[in-house]
């Protein structure tokens, strides 16, 4: 088994594991809402792939899947979203065949050539141990420009995919009634998410799709995202 090279390695990377590891999520059943997550971050941005991924040790596990049928893992050393963790704030490739960033290594800008992959953005799922365990990404097959508007919505529903596996974790934890906790609360944010993706919808088909997507749609999308902090804000506020 090839090493991982040191350049896609945080400083923290053995609490980073130690993280993962904790909030149980890595090899766990498949949760639909995740996948409400990863269509609403494709719907939002008008692009044909989104994915959540867990970072591992030695690869890359996608927990939820939009619009990449079959990719399950990767190697790390191939996979873009190694690249995710080492930073606090979102990753932009505009155009991938244009990109030197050393830490794309030579296995992952070619996995990228082999999937056709041009674009490219993620923000790190952060913890509440402030450690990074995987990302929220969203792919295109052709470059894309990206607007810092944008990168700060991306960042907000990876904070709430993150806030999710904490609470997820919180409710599952508890020695009695942990999953009566955690199944009303996940068919709530499922319905949430659901109709945040249907308002999404709605707005592009009244007004188009424009690239970026436009200040004051992204102000709305905003706004329902905070309602949803708000509740898992809540359940979190009730574990403490």
């Amino acid at each position: 088994m090839a090493a991982i090279p040191a350049t896609l390695l945080p400083p923290d990377e053995a609490e980073r594991l130690r993280s993962l590891q904790h909030y149980d999520i890595l090899h766990s059943l498949n949760e639909a809402v995740f996948d409400e997550f990863v269509a609403l971050a494709a719907r939002i941005f008008s692009l044909p792939i989104s994915l959540i991924a867990l970072v591992d040790e030695v690869e890359v596990v996608y927990k939820a899947n939009y619009g990449m049928p079959d990719n399950e893992a990767q190697p790390r050393e191939e996979a873009l979203c190694s690249t995710a963790i080492l930073h606090n704030k979102a990753v932009v490739y505009q155009d991938l065949s244009l990109e030197q960033d050393p830490h794309i290594t030579a296995q992952a800008a070619q996995a990228a050539r082999i999937n056709h992959i041009r674009f490219y953005a993620a923000a790190p799922l952060r913890m509440p141990d402030h450690r990074n365990i995987g990302s929220l990404c969203i792919i295109d097959r052709q470059p894309r420009t990206f607007s810092p508007d944008e990168q700060r919505i991306l960042e907000q529903l990876a904070a709430l995919v993150s806030q999710t596996v904490a609470v997820r974790h919180l409710c599952l934890s508890q020695p009695d009634g942990g999953k009566a906790c955690w199944v009303p609360l996940r068919a709530q944010l499922q319905e949430e998410v659901q109709a945040l993706t249907a308002l999404v919808r709605y707005m592009f088909a009244r007004h188009g799709t424009k690239v970026p997507v436009p200040i004051d749609s992204l102000a709305q999308v905003g706004r329902r995202l905070l309602d949803l902090r708000e509740l898992l804000d809540q359940h979190l506020a009730h574990w403490d």
